[in-house]
């Protein structure tokens, strides 16, 4: 069965040194069915809006979903990437709270529903979308060369 105890893992993954027992960050593989987390599969985890947490040897980054179409396999992710980083999942979720003092690396990421898979995040909350964010990704629906990347959000980003 699933435990929760510091040390100890979840399914066949184990805890996130960094967080300890906190089930919100835990690196999510769509291979693995996590029961107790309610997570049986990627493309039904997560919503526009939603606020994800990933984890580097230097901090904690954000994500965040601005749009999800299509279903799985040929599923495209849509998301942000904000610059800062953070110490903990505490400052991560305080800096959310002002979400006008984040500053955004990457406006826009199209990814492929395998791409996103390879994405290890963990969903903190979710929040309505603003216009501003919207932007970036409306701008790619007009394109004519709507581009979806095979690499994962970190891959794009040049960070991992």
């Amino acid at each position: 069965m699933i435990r929760e105890e510091r040390g100890e893992s979840i399914g066949r993954m184990p805890l996130c040194e960094l967080c300890g027992s906190n089930p919100r960050f835990v690196t999510f593989n769509a291979r693995y069915e996590i029961e107790a987390l309610s997570i049986a599969t990627m493309s039904h985890q997560f919503a526009p809006g939603d606020d994800l947490i990933f984890q580097l040897e230097s901090g904690l980054g954000l994500l965040r979903i601005l749009a999800i179409e299509g279903e799985a396999p040929e599923t495209v992710w849509h998301l942000l990437a904000y610059e800062e980083f953070f110490p903990s999942v505490e400052a991560a979720e305080a800096a959310l709270d002002q979400p006008h003092s984040l500053h955004i690396r990457n406006a826009h990421m199209a990814l492929t529903d395998r791409a996103f898979e390879r994405t290890p995040a963990a969903r903190l909350r979710n929040r309505p979308l603003t216009e501003v964010e919207l932007t970036a990704y409306r701008d790619w629906k007009k394109s004519d060369t709507r581009k979806v990347s095979d690499r994962s959000a970190l891959l794009l980003l040049g960070i991992r």
